[in-house]
C-alpha cells in the first residue's frame, strides 16, 4: 500500500512537467531492479549459453534417430539439452512426437532366426560396454581425474564416493562399496531381480522385461521411477548384461532406444542413463583373512531432464541415505534367499553370464581408441542439433529479472503479488518437467 500511495501522490502533481521529475525518480529503482535481474541471469547462464548467442537466428534442429546399434564403445545417446529447462521455455515440437499408448505387452528374444536385425538386437549391450566399464575400473577410459566425495561406513559396509565434470554431458559418480558377510554371486543376483527390487526400492514404482536373449543373457527392460511432487515420473528402457571373468562380474546397463514403446507425455523418458559396475570378492576388514566380502565398483550418471547444478545437489544431499537404503535391501535379500524362497525369473536371468578371460580383458584395457574423445564429439553433435534458441534464452533472462524486481522493489502487497503469480507460473513448469 505504501508503494501505491507514493504513485498516487506524485500523480497528484499540478501538471506534467512537475509530474515527470518525481515519475523518473520513482521508476529509477525499479528499472535499476529489472538491469540487475538480466545482469544476474546471464552471470548465471548455463554452459550452453556461449554457443547459444552465437546462432541467435537458428532455430532448433529435429533429433537425429540414433540406433542402439551404432552405440557400442561408450555410452549411450546423448538426450536433448532442452530437457535440462522446464519444457514450456520451448514450445518447439521434439521431433519425435510423444503420444500415450497402452504399453505393448512382454515379448521375448527369437533364438531361431538368423537375420542380421536379430543378431543385433541380441547386443543391445555388447563387447564395446565392456570395454568401456573394463577401461573405467583400471581408470584408462581418457576422462577427467576422480574428485573425492564422501567417505562413510557402518558396521557390515563401507562406502566412498568420486565425482567429475566432463567437457559435455551431466556428471558422472563412481563409487566403491564393500559389503561384509556375503558372495558376489548373491550380491549379482540381488541387483538384477527386479521383482525384489520393487519391495525394497520406494522409488522404483514398475518394472517390466521387454526382451531376453537365453544365450548370453542380455535383456532390455523399462523402469519407471518416482521422482519428487513438482516433477514427473521418469521412464527409462535399459539394455542390461554380465560378463564373468573368474567370478568378477562386470554388470552394464544403459539406456537404449526402443522404438517398439512410443513416448508418452508422462512419464518422461530417460534417454542417457549409464549405470555399470564390478563385484568381486574382496578380503573381509575383521582381519581374519577370509575373503567374505564383496566389493561393488559402481559407474554412474543420468541426464535426468533438470539442471545439472540441482541435481548435484540432490545426489549429494541423497547419496547417503541411498547407499544405506541398498544395505538394507540386501540384508532382506539375504534373509530372503536363505529362506529357501524360489527365484525370480530376473535373478534367473543373472545366472546367464557371458565369459570372458582376464588376457582378453587386457587385451582391451590395452586398445588404444580414446572412449573419452569419441563420447564428447559425439555429444557435441547432438548439442549442436538441439541448441536452444535466442528467444528462449530471452525468455529466461526476463524471468530471472522479473523475479529479482519482485523481491527487491517492495515488501507489499505488490510483491507478493508477482512473486505468487511466478511461483504458479513456475508450478506449471514443474508439471512439465
Amino acid at each position: 500500500m505504501d508503494l501505491v500511495g507514493a504513485m498516487l501522490k506524485i500523480l497528484q502533481g499540478p501538471n506534467l512537467w512537475n509530474v515527470l521529475p518525481d515519475l523518473m525518480m520513482f521508476m529509477l529503482p525499479l528499472w535499476t531492479a529489472v538491469l540487475f535481474g538480466v545482469l544476474v541471469g546471464w552471470v548465471w547462464r548455463p554452459r550452453w549459453a556461449n554457443s547459444a548467442i552465437n546462432n541467435l537466428s537458428t532455430t532448433c534442429l529435429p533429433p537425429k534417430n540414433y540406433s542402439s546399434i551404432d552405440i557400442v564403445s561408450s555410452i549411450p545417446s546423448f538426450n536433448s539439452l532442452k530437457s535440462q529447462l522446464p519444457s514450456c521455455l520451448f514450445p518447439f515440437s521434439d521431433g519425435s512426437p510423444e503420444v500415450s499408448s497402452s504399453e505393448p505387452a512382454s515379448v521375448s528374444f527369437s533364438d531361431t532366426s538368423s537375420s542380421k536385425l536379430d543378431t543385433e538386437r541380441k547386443n543391445f549391450v555388447g563387447e564395446g560396454e565392456l570395454e568401456h566399464l573394463s577401461k573405467l575400473v583400471e581408470e584408462k577410459d581418457g576422462g577427467p581425474s576422480w574428485i573425492g566425495m564422501m567417505e562413510k561406513s557402518t558396521s557390515n559396509m563401507s562406502y566412498q564416493a568420486w565425482k567429475r565434470e566432463p567437457e559435455i554431458g551431466p556428471p558422472q559418480y563412481r563409487s566403491r562399496s564393500v559389503y561384509e558377510d556375503t558372495t558376489p554371486e548373491l550380491m549379482r543376483d540381488f541387483f538384477w531381480d527386479d521383482e525384489f527390487r520393487l519391495k525394497w526400492d520406494d522409488m522404483l514404482i514398475e518394472a517390466e522385461t521387454l526382451e531376453e536373449c537365453q544365450d548370453n543373457g542380455t535383456m532390455v527392460v523399462k523402469w519407471v521411477r518416482k521422482f519428487p511432487f513438482f516433477c514427473s515420473d521418469r521412464e527409462y528402457i535399459i539394455g542390461r548384461r554380465i560378463w564373468d571373468s573368474e567370478k568378477t562380474y562386470y554388470c552394464v546397463t544403459k539406456g537404449v532406444q526402443y522404438p517398439s514403446v512410443p513416448r508418452r507425455t508422462k512419464p518422461r523418458r530417460v534417454d542417457l542413463y549409464y549405470s555399470s559396475w564390478i563385484i568381486r570378492a574382496v578380503e573381509s576388514r575383521k582381519g581374519d583373512g577370509q575373503m567374505s566380502a564383496c566389493e561393488v565398483l559402481l559407474f554412474h550418471h543420468e541426464d535426468m531432464g533438470i539442471p545439472w547444478e540441482i541435481a548435484k545437489l540432490g545426489v549429494r544431499q541423497g547419496m547417503w541415505g541411498a547407499v544405506k537404503k541398498i544395505d538394507r535391501g540386501l540384508r532382506w535379500y539375504q534373509k530372503h534367499v536363505s529362506s529357501g524362497a524360489p527365484l525370480s525369473h530376473c535373478g534367473y536371468m543373472a545366472h546367464i553370464n557371458s565369459k570372458v578371460s582376464q588376457a582378453h580383458l587386457r587385451y582391451l584395457n590395452n586398445n588404444t581408441t580414446n572412449d573419452s574423445s569419441q563420447e564428447i564429439e559425439r555429444c557435441e553433435e547432438l548439442v549442436n542439433d538441439e541448441k536452444p534458441s535466442g528467444k528462449n534464452l530471452g525468455k529466461i533472462l526476463v524471468v530471472g529479472g522479473a523475479i529479482a524486481l519482485a523481491c527487491s522493489v517492495d515488501r507489499g502487497l505488490l510483491t507478493k503479488a508477482v512473486i505468487f503469480g511466478v511461483a504458479r507460473r513456475f508450478a506449471k513448469m514443474g508439471r512439465r518437467l
